[in-house]
């Protein structure tokens, strides 16, 4: 028996991207799975340009972790793919994720490619793909995916401001390791491309550094920002 997927999308002033990124999951949809776009109060065309393409959309205070948190709630898959605005998912992601043993009570993420082109990039991808196999902390770019029951026992994300998926990963680490999927999603490089390269590492690096030491979560949010 084929398991349903819930594809759940958080977005905010999307509207530059959000119709291309839901054409692609059209397959998905008539394939019998779900695309639930959970909005954080865009101001831009985002919830319109969404509404035919998916199957419910879902309005929701600002922050990515309680919209995802309320996407889940109006969501029927028996598994949950968080799929940011800018990253798009393998065509047989379906497929993929049938191959994994008892998916309901399993959890992970894609491998990463990122747009931009040149070996800068191709060394961020290659670290973050190695990082997350070494640690088992995964990211959203890497479009995370947990069962509905797994999902539940952990009591879905940690309402906070920034660092989301990595406090969800910390949680979910203390039941199971990942599944690392080999095939790659493929996420905007946009950030590196516009706050440039060395500026956006560091300044990730840094964040994470000052979460790890447990300081304000919403303070470093306004930092990302």
């Amino acid at each position: 028996m084929q398991k349903k997927l819930s594809i759940i999308i958080p977005t905010l002033n999307e509207a530059d991207q959000i119709a291309s990124l839901l054409v692609r999951l059209q397959d998905l949809r008539h394939r019998g799975h779900e695309v639930i776009v959970v909005d954080g109060g865009s101001r831009d065309q985002t919830i319109a340009l969404a509404t035919p393409l998916c199957d419910q959309i879902v309005c929701s205070p600002k922050s990515r972790s309680v919209q995802m948190n309320n996407g889940v709630r109006q969501a029927s898959g028996h598994c949950f793919i968080f799929l940011h605005a800018d990253t798009i998912l393998p065509d047989n992601t379906d497929e993929l994720l049938a191959n994994i043993d008892c998916l309901e009570n399993a959890w992970g993420r894609f491998d990463v490619r990122l747009t931009g082109r040149g070996r800068w990039f191709r060394l961020i991808e290659a670290c973050m793909n190695m990082r997350s196999r070494l640690t088992g902390i995964a990211t959203g770019d890497q479009a995370i995916f947990v069962g509905a029951p797994l999902f539940s026992k952990v009591r879905g994300y940690p309402t906070i401001a920034l660092m989301e998926d990595i406090a969800l990963s910390k949680l979910l680490l203390n039941i199971s390791r990942p599944v690392c999927i080999r095939a790659t999603v493929i996420s905007s490089s946009r950030r590196w491309e516009q706050q440039g390269i060395i500026k956006t590492i560091m300044k990730m690096w840094l964040i994470r550094l000052l979460y790890f030491f447990g300081y304000d979560t919403d303070k470093l949010a306004k930092c990302y920002d």
